[in-house]
């Protein structure tokens, strides 16, 4: 196999998620140092639903900021996401479809979770120290496209389809996984973009997705944004993207949805407490 990579079981353990709920079997498998020709190698991290079944097939949503998804001892503010317990708990209250949660670990973050187009206009800005550097979010997206998906697509009893492959990220995050869809519409058919950090170069990413929004009658995009710290920034340039997704042909709460959150703030704990809100919009079960 052209990737050679150190699989490690980081927890096939019993635990409760509530008095009322039976004990499951948690597993998050780890692969140290996932090669790629794109972008530089790192640690990937996929949790499998409760109780995996080899006969079945799941769907598969790609978070971005994989160090801060499932254990805060090792995040630099002693914070995570808890997917595990946010997804689990979902599912175990029959909420959302069983997914495969890949988690893609960052390298350079700015540079690769920066949208690299519109180039002309990026070129135009005045750069920031963040964003001095080459950016590389074209390579990062064919890493996970190119890479990342057959691979787990190989390993895992996936459903592949684009009605079945779903993004999700904050912040930055927010930013790629709006690029992500807009790129590879055939790839991904729903993005969560929590926190999404349009003032980036002066906000120069907006004139791309006004002319390269995906299809609303086979896409899923989700939106959000806080009013404290670095959230408070962001309503202004998000009620110019609902526009644009209007104007698309996007339907509010059917295949798009832009939430604001009170008093929330830009970290971890506040993407944790409303995470339950774009799982269920994008996996959600069918009545």
């Amino acid at each position: 196999m052209r990737n050679i990579i150190l699989l490690c079981l980081v927890s096939f353990a019993f635990v409760a998620k509530s008095q009322n709920m039976n004990e499951q079997v948690t597993g998050i498998h780890k692969y140290l140092d996932f090669k790629s020709k794109h972008v530089s190698a790192r640690t990937i991290e996929v949790l499998l639903p409760p109780n995996y079944d080899e006969n079945k097939k799941y769907p598969v949503l790609y978070m971005h900021d994989g160090q801060m998804l499932f254990d805060a001892s090792i995040t630099w503010n002693q914070q995570e996401w808890g997917v595990d317990e946010v997804v689990y708990g979902l599912i175990d209250a029959n909420i959302i479809r069983p997914v495969i949660v890949v988690g893609v670990w960052f390298g350079d973050r700015y540079a690769e979770y920066m949208p690299n187009k519109p180039k002309n206009e990026i070129q135009k800005v005045k750069r920031t120290d963040k964003f001095k550097g080459e950016i590389v979010s074209d390579q990062y997206l064919k890493f996970l496209v190119e890479e990342l998906k057959p691979f787990i697509d190989e390993k895992y009893n996936t459903l592949k389809g684009v009605e079945d492959t779903f993004i999700l990220g904050s912040s930055m995050g927010g930013l790629i996984s709006c690029y992500a869809i807009s790129e590879y519409p055939d790839v991904f058919g729903g993005a969560a973009c929590m926190s999404t950090h349009w003032p980036a170069l002066d906000g120069v990413f907006l004139g791309y997705v006004e002319k390269n929004l995906p299809d609303p009658k086979s896409h899923k995009i989700y939106f959000d944004y806080g009013t404290e710290t670095l959230d408070s920034l962001y309503q202004p340039y998000q009620q110019k993207v609902d526009l644009m997704m209007k104007k698309k042909g996007f339907r509010k709460n059917q295949n798009w949805m832009t939430r604001k959150f009170e008093g929330a703030k830009h970290d971890e704990n506040a993407w944790r407490d409303r995470l339950h809100i774009p799982l269920e919009f994008m996996l959600g079960k069918k009545e």
